[in-house]
């Protein structure tokens, strides 16, 4: 459980620190500003304590409907102390003028603009996050809409469902777009670094709202295994519901956060290779370019691959069980869960190497054979079209499952039109959320992983490249 937001915290202190280490803060040891970017983390943890009082002792909460708007709260009161948090950093950590690196020149840089570039960076995670839950909640008309289309079938379903992901796109984007064209405005990589940290300082309660709705399905889950009331399992499949629309949320911080941080890390990975400019016009970089774009969709096919191979042995093993175990159709004798629990982790581990070989082995190849212009053109085009298959992977799977969960609740009058369980459009809807599970859980998420990953790679390579890369370029 967020693994990749804890990988994204770790890699953008560590691309503002590479930053700063070359910036005046570094060159005249000024141990505190150096700190600047640990500081922002530390109030933020700090932060987030403050803010979970909010939720357990000043609001207590008595409905159902009341879950989702408390954990929303969550966010909004987390970011807003948080912004007051970074003030005081900026204002008592920093010198009031300072130089950054920028491309091979330093920049004179004030406190303020600093502490603009981290708030930026914070409300613009802010965003991104509620226009997620606005694409992805059962309480808003876009996942109405797709529930409504599954009264002509599960055609129309995935039709539905796709656009939606697509358009949810485009405000995130706008959102990333314009802190990155600010924070890089007023403090070069070093400002987009420190607005990815601002991104992810509030993650303590991210995280703890983005766990929230694998706990509570799993609390359902153990009550209808135990056989409990079916008013317990009712109050959880409320709390999954809201927890299911925060998992969103997270999701979306995650992506956000991972765009501003490879953009970071290749920032530092260009400071490293001594390349001054990166010219999309020559052919070495936009070969990269191109090739760099089609390496998320290389990755999703994999993963996408894996997951719908796993669960074909898992269907063909539970068929197996139901036509050779007597009784167990009848309910009088037990399954065999273990062979079902093997089979699904031990493909997760197999499944994943190739994969895995792909990200890796990507940086070191091109670095190698292409050198460190091609380079930046492929991790540039990954960045580019990674995020937009991120974000809409993500949201679409969101959809589809919070469209099943709308027909089942039949909470309002429009979901009793189209319900109960087992009904037609209830069927169109599980087959949405089917297609659904492995681009919410899997290729959206793991997506974050590709574009860091092979930024963080590049960046640790980056002096051998820039002295032995570009082997096939010298011959020719």
């Amino acid at each position: 459980m967020g693994s990749d937001l804890f990988g994204s915290y770790a890699e953008s202190s560590c691309a503002a620190l590479v930053v700063a280490s070359i910036s005046s803060f570094g060159i005249n040891h000024e141990f505190t500003p150096m700190l600047y970017p640990l500081l922002v983390s530390s109030v933020g943890i700090i932060a987030c304590l403050i803010t979970t009082l909010f939720a357990t002792d000043f609001f207590e909460i008595k409905a159902v409907d009341e879950i989702e708007p408390a954990l929303k709260k969550q966010l909004i009161i987390s970011t807003a102390v948080m912004t007051v948090g970074i003030a005081l950093v900026s204002w008592l950590g920093l010198p009031y003028t300072f130089t950054i690196f920028n491309f091979g020149a330093q920049k004179t840089v004030y406190n303020w603009q600093l502490f603009l570039c981290v708030a930026v960076g914070l409300w613009a995670g802010l965003v991104i996050g509620f226009v997620t839950e606005y694409y992805t909640s059962n309480a808003y008309s876009p996942v109405q809409d797709v529930a409504d289309s599954c009264r002509t079938g599960a055609a129309t379903n995935v039709i539905f469902g796709l656009a939606l992901g697509y358009k949810s796109v485009i405000i995130p984007i706008f959102a990333i777009a314009f802190s990155i064209f600010l924070s890089f405005s007023l403090a070069a990589m070093y400002g987009v670094a420190v607005a990815a940290l601002g991104m992810l300082s509030t993650i303590a309660t991210g995280l703890a709202i983005d766990a929230y709705g694998p706990i509570s399905d799993n609390a359902g889950g153990i009550a209808e295994m135990a056989g409990m009331s079916h008013r317990i399992r009712e109050r959880t499949d409320a709390l999954d519901a809201a927890g299911n629309t925060t998992a969103a949320i997270g999701k979306g911080f995650a992506i956000g956060s991972a765009a501003l941080v490879s953009l970071a890390l290749f920032g530092a990975f260009v400071s490293r290779a001594e390349i001054s400019t990166v010219d999309v016009l020559t052919p070495k970089v936009f070969i990269g370019l191109i090739v760099g774009a089609m390496l998320p969709y290389w990755f999703s096919a994999m993963t996408m691959k894996s997951v719908g191979s796993a669960a074909l042995k898992m269907v063909e093993e539970v068929r197996r069980q139901f036509n050779t175990i007597p009784g167990l159709m009848e309910g009088t004798t037990k399954p065999d869960y273990a062979t079902c629990v093997k089979i699904s982790t031990d493909a997760s581990i197999k499944e994943m190497i190739p994969p895995g070989a792909l990200v890796m082995l990507t940086p070191l190849i091109v670095g190698i054979l292409f050198g460190v212009e091609t380079l930046s053109g492929v991790l540039a085009g990954a960045l580019v079209s990674g995020v937009q298959i991120a974000i809409s992977a993500s949201n679409t799977g969101g959809a589809w499952d919070n469209a099943k969960k709308y027909i089942e609740a039949g909470a309002s009058e429009h979901a009793r039109t189209l319900g109960p369980k087992g009904s037609d459009p209830h069927k169109a809807a599980v087959i949405g959320d089917t297609i659904g599970d492995p681009l919410k859980d899997t290729s959206g998420p793991s997506l974050n992983i590709l574009i860091k990953l092979m930024a963080v790679e590049s960046l640790v390579f980056a002096p051998f490249f820039a002295t032995h890369g570009g082997i096939l370029f010298k011959w020719l």
